[in-house]
């Protein structure tokens, strides 16, 4: 039997590379709630922002993989329209249809504002000589928001903890890292947080492959790289994530 997985923001960058990595791997029923129609799967168009109109793409659903956001890091209309409201309603669509699971796409700027203090701030910089051989990793407990967009994704993080809590859901939260079009860093900064399309596809797909035990949890994700700050150990224990790429492979050089 077909698990079938509604993604919101498929039109997306990530949402299609997930759709294409689902479509080839059979065994889903791909559905998605975008503004804009997707072709190749059922389509529900609806914005976030409006919980009526997008209750109906929720049913039936087993997994729904959240990655539909507003990036604008300061524009605080946009972020409570998407990034609040939105997945707040997400979140409650999810809930009132009966979905078993939820993926959140949080992000990495999540904890960016740990980029401000070294070593980090070294790392972001590409100052490698500065940085200690033997540095703490950031781990998922922690929190730094960079920008109000960070804030919003710490603020789904902590709804999906509620939601799991009170309605018996699993949610998985994903910090993502940098995920380019052109796959390879785009900058020295990127080179630490550098997330390929596969990477990033497996992961995901883990997370909606889940065992049922993972009720909550959150996972950062970025490649296997040379100067990675972000735990990624612990999705390797729970999900068995392992990265294939590396941002050693397509260094960006200023």
């Amino acid at each position: 039997m077909s698990k079938k997985v509604l993604i919101t923001g498929m039109s997306g960058l990530i949402g299609g590379l997930l759709k294409e990595q689902l479509q080839a791997a059979e065994g889903y029923e791909l559905a998605a709630l975008n503004r804009s129609a997707v072709e190749g799967v059922t389509n529900f168009q609806a914005d976030i922002a409006d919980l009526e109109a997008i209750k109906p793409a929720f049913r039936g659903q087993d997994v729904v993989v959240h990655l539909a956001a507003y990036l604008g890091g300061q524009d605080w209309q946009g972020q409570h329209a998407s990034n609040v409201l939105g997945t707040y309603n997400v979140f409650e669509a999810a809930r009132l249809a009966g979905v078993k699971r939820v993926v959140f796409a949080s992000s990495g700027n999540a904890i960016k504002g740990f980029e401000t203090v070294p070593p980090y701030s070294d790392i972001a910089a590409g100052e490698y000589d500065r940085v200690p051989a033997d540095f703490p990793m950031i781990t998922h407990e922690q929190t730094w928001p960079a920008e109000l967009y960070g804030a919003a994704k710490i603020w789904g993080e902590a709804l999906a903890r509620h939601f799991a809590d009170a309605f018996d859901m699993s949610f998985i939260c994903v910090r993502i890292g940098s995920v380019r079009a052109a796959n390879q860093p785009a900058s020295v900064r990127e080179n630490a947080i550098y997330l390929s399309h596969r990477d990033i596809t497996q992961m995901l797909q883990k997370c909606v492959d889940a065992p049922d035990s993972v009720k909550y949890d959150i996972f950062f994700a970025v490649s296997n790289n040379r100067w990675n700050y972000r735990d990624i150990s612990h999705a390797g224990d729970v999900i068995g994530y392992e990265p294939q790429d590396s941002a050693e492979d397509r260094l960006f050089q200023p």
